[in-house]
C-alpha cells in the first residue's frame, strides 16, 4: 500500500568520484563440494577477514562481504592504493594458513572501475551506487584466475612491477559487446604495503 512507504530523503546526495575493486574466490563451489561444510565456512571467513583488513590498511572502505567476495572503496585521489591493493590480494588469498592447512590452494580473479558513484548508509551499512559498482563486477566475471582486469582510467593510476595489456572487445553484460579492459600483468612479487603510498591523481590512457 503506497501510504505505508517512507518518503524519500529531502537531502540531496551529492555524486563523488570512487575507485571500486571487487575480488571473488575462483572455484568456491568446487570447494564446497570438496570441504567439509564447517572447514569450508572457516575457509571463507578467513578470506574475507583478510580481505577485510588488507583493504582497510590500504586506505579502502569495504562495502559489500559475501561469501567468496569481497568490494571495497577508495575515494578520488586513492587510486594508486586501490590498483596496489587489488593486485595484492592474489598473494594474500594464496598465502591463507587455513588452505594450506586443508591442502587447498585458493585462487582469486579481480576486477577494478572508477568513477562516479553515491555513497550513503543502507540496512546500517555503507553502500555505494553508481556504474563503476557493476563495472567491477562485469570486469572481475571477465578475469580467470590469479588475472586483474582494471577499466581504462585506473590502467594508468600507477607504475609498478607490471605491464598494462589491453583486453579488447570484452562482451560485459549491460555494457556492450566492445568494451576494453586493461589486464595488470605482474613482472614479479607485489608486496601489498600500500599503506605509506601518497594519493596520486588518475593519469588516463588513451583508448
Amino acid at each position: 500500500m503506497p501510504e505505508r512507504l517512507l518518503p524519500l530523503p529531502a537531502v540531496k546526495v551529492e555524486p563523488t568520484r570512487a575507485s571500486l575493486v571487487l575480488v571473488d574466490v575462483v572455484g568456491s563451489t568446487r570447494l564446497a563440494h570438496a570441504l567439509e561444510l564447517g572447514h569450508y565456512q572457516a575457509l571463507m571467513a578467513e578470506f574475507v577477514q583478510v580481505m577485510i583488513l588488507s583493504f582497510e590498511a590500504a586506505g579502502g572502505q569495504v562495502l559489500q562481504h559475501q561469501g567468496d567476495a569481497v568490494l571495497a572503496l577508495w575515494p578520488e585521489g586513492c587510486e594508486r592504493k586501490a590498483v596496489f591493493a587489488a593486485l595484492g590480494a592474489h598473494e594474500r588469498a594464496a598465502r591463507l594458513s587455513l588452505a594450506g592447512y586443508l591442502g587447498v590452494q585458493l585462487q582469486v580473479r579481480v576486477g577494478a572501475a572508477y568513477g562516479e558513484v553515491i555513497t550513503g548508509p543502507v540496512g546500517g551499512q555503507m553502500s555505494a551506487y553508481g556504474l563503476p559498482v557493476n563495472y567491477s563486477r562485469r570486469l572481475c566475471d571477465a578475469a580467470a584466475a590469479g588475472q586483474t582486469i582494471v577499466c581504462q582510467d585506473l590502467s594508468g593510476a600507477a607504475q609498478g612491477p607490471w605491464r598494462v595489456v589491453k583486453r579488447p572487445a570484452l562482451s560485459l553484460q549491460g555494457f556492450g559487446p566492445d568494451c576494453v579492459g586493461y589486464e595488470l600483468v605482474v613482472e614479479e612479487a607485489v608486496v601489498a604495503r600500500v599503506a605509506p603510498l601518497r594519493a596520486d591523481p588518475v593519469r588516463r590512457r588513451p583508448a
